[in-house]
């Protein structure tokens, strides 16, 4: 198996459409766990308006501080615009997400732009970001299925994915925000994009809505995909999409991997320890597994 990255979600995508508050004090030890397990990457936040998502009104906060520390893992924010971009440089942002809805009906809940206009303003802003020095990922969005659209022309998917490697950016991700994704789909997806450039590295994010997530991973590894974004204990979902749920766990997918030889540097003791505290500050349970069956480890 080649190299695994592992880039944890819950902070941003997990907590993102939680009503209940979670103080500043509390994300950062759940950051800084996370960071101790030897994780690769931990999404922090995401830059918008902390009237249109009120969870995420402290990641300027959160990365001024975590900035200043040691860390191993690198820090990652989601963006949707310029403003979004010029927060996080201010703040330290060493990695930026920047993404684009294949929908043109989700484009328009989350950035109020058609899916095209869009991928002109996203291309343009992670052109600008890399020319910063900071690190970018571009994000195709719905990109196995719409919850309002239904099916999305994976044609589509492929010409988003082309406007990207045409400007340069090679550090790309398939998003399956609605969870509409199946294993044959996925390999196909995925082997026609890898075809499309030698340079390009491609990176999964499932949710497991119709609990196909763990599969979808499995078939999206069979096609050369080696970085993948999970959320603690399973948490998270889209707050603009129809049906909204969690994500594959990301002590599920470590410990599965583990089982294979692989992700051996990552503390899985760890990871399920963040999971059952995330648990227990939520009070109810969570779609994760291993928090609460326990892992093997031979």
């Amino acid at each position: 198996m080649a190299d695994i990255i592992i880039h944890e979600v819950g902070p941003r995508d997990g907590l993102q459409a939680e009503k209940q508050s979670v103080p500043t004090a509390k994300k950062l030890e759940w950051i800084r766990a996370l960071d101790g397990a030897g994780v690769d990457i931990v999404q922090i936040g995401s830059f918008v308006h902390k009237e249109k998502v009120a969870q995420m009104a402290d990641t300027d906060e959160l990365f001024g501080i975590l900035a200043k520390e040691e860390h191993k893992a690198v820090y990652s924010g989601l963006a949707l615009n310029e403003k979004g971009v010029e927060r996080g440089l201010a703040c330290g942002v060493q990695m930026f997400c920047l993404g684009v809805s294949a929908s043109d009906t989700h484009s328009y809940k989350n950035t109020r732009m058609s899916a095209e206009d869009a991928l002109r303003r996203v291309v343009a802003i992670a052109k600008e970001v890399l020319a910063s020095g900071a690190r970018v990922q571009v994000s195709v969005q719905s990109a196995f299925g719409c919850g309002f659209e239904g099916r999305v022309p994976e044609e589509r998917v492929y010409r988003m994915v082309g406007s990207y490697l045409e400007a340069g950016l090679t550090n790309i991700s398939l998003a399956d925000t609605a969870g509409h994704a199946h294993p044959a789909q996925v390999r196909r997806m995925f082997s026609a994009i890898h075809d499309l450039s030698p340079d390009i590295h491609c990176t999964c994010h499932f949710h497991d809505t119709y609990g196909l997530g763990m599969a979808n991973v499995y078939a999206a590894l069979e096609s050369g995909v080696t970085s993948f974004e999970t959320s603690f204990a399973g948490l998270g979902g889209c707050p603009f999409t129809k049906v909204v749920a969690g994500n594959v766990a990301t002590e599920d997918l470590v410990h599965s991997f583990q089982r294979t030889g692989s992700c051996k540097e990552i503390n899985l003791s760890e990871l399920v320890n963040v999971a059952q505290e995330v648990s227990n500050y939520f009070g109810r349970e969570m779609t994760g597994r291993v928090h609460k069956s326990g892992f093997l480890s031979y």
